[in-house]
Parts: structure tokens; C-alpha cells; sequence
């Protein structure tokens, strides 16, 4: 776990209302191994770092979109032969950003693939194949962004709004 999210802002801001990346309230980030276990460390991740930031009444809202958007990358953007690093498969990153009226939460995955909600139809009553959709419903906004550069993969984001405007 880590505290810095300066390496996540520069993808983040393509897409986002303009945030100056001088003004990052606070930020922490943490890696997520790729085990579907990982969404319950995530939730934690999330609840503590929503406590240490007094955000506690946000706390639902932000751990279901966290919930799904982890869940996605380690079921969609991970496949059985991922690149390893240092003897470890690469790993799923968890970005919580705050500023003074927003907070963004943010996967980063390895995948270049594009994220794909599913439309409402007969298959939307299945269990599986809404999370995009609840991203849309709980956070204020969402999107994707390929990493530039070397890097490999995309980060997926969702934005709440806390309260009035920056």
C-alpha cells in the first residue's frame, strides 16, 4: 500500500471535469493480488482509507463501485498467462483520490481492452454483467483511459462528487 497517486493523474484527466493535479487533497493506492479474494481486501482498503479521510457515510456507494470495478479487472483484463514481475503475476491496482469536493476511485489493470457495460435486455437478469451499469448508478461519473508510454494496460475510474464544487 502506498500513498501515491501522482503517477494515476496525468490518465485520469483526460475524461474527468479539469482537476488540477497540485490540488490532491489525499491519495493511496494499493496492489491487488489476481485472486478473486482481492475484492474483499479492496473493500477494506477502501473502508480505511474513507475512515482516515472522514468520508465514512460514503462508504457504501464507493465500496460497490470499487467491488465491481476489481471484479471486472480480474475477471476480464487478467488473463490465465499474465506477465510477471519480479516472480509475481502483475497485479491489479487500487487508486483512491481525494480533493476537496471529489474523489475518484480508480483500477488500474493490464488489459488495453476496452470496458464494455452490457445493455439492458433478456441477459440482464443474470447475476453477472452489471457492474459497469451499478458504476454508472452509484458514482457521479465513470470512464477508462489506455496508459500512455511504456506502460501497459488502461485504468478505469469513477467519480463522486462530495458535497459542492471545486
Amino acid at each position: 500500500m502506498g500513498t501515491n497517486g501522482s503517477t494515476m493523474l496525468e490518465p485520469l484527466r483526460q475524461g474527468l471535469p479539469p482537476i488540477d493535479p497540485a490540488t490532491v487533497s489525499s491519495s493511496a493506492s494499493c496492489a491487488l493480488p489476481p485472486r478473486y479474494e482481492a475484492v474483499r481486501g479492496a473493500r477494506k482498503f477502501t473502508r480505511s482509507t474513507l475512515d482516515q479521510w472522514d468520508l465514512h457515510d460514503r462508504f457504501d456507494d464507493v465500496a460497490l463501485v470499487v467491488s465491481e470495478l476489481v471484479t471486472n479487472a480480474l475477471r476480464h483484463a487478467l488473463p490465465a498467462d499474465a506477465p510477471h514481475e519480479d516472480g509475481q503475476a502483475t497485479a491489479v491496482r487500487l487508486h483512491l483520490m481525494r480533493w476537496t469536493g471529489r474523489l475518484v476511485c480508480a483500477v488500474r489493470d493490464p488489459s488495453r481492452q476496452s470496458p464494455e457495460a452490457r445493455s439492458g435486455g433478456e441477459d440482464f437478469a443474470a447475476e453477472s454483467g452489471r457492474g459497469l451499469f451499478l458504476v454508472d448508478s452509484f458514482s457521479d461519473s465513470w470512464g477508462w483511459h489506455p496508459l500512455a508510454g511504456t506502460l501497459q494496460g488502461k485504468v478505469v475510474w469513477a467519480l463522486f462528487r462530495l458535497g459542492s464544487p471545486e
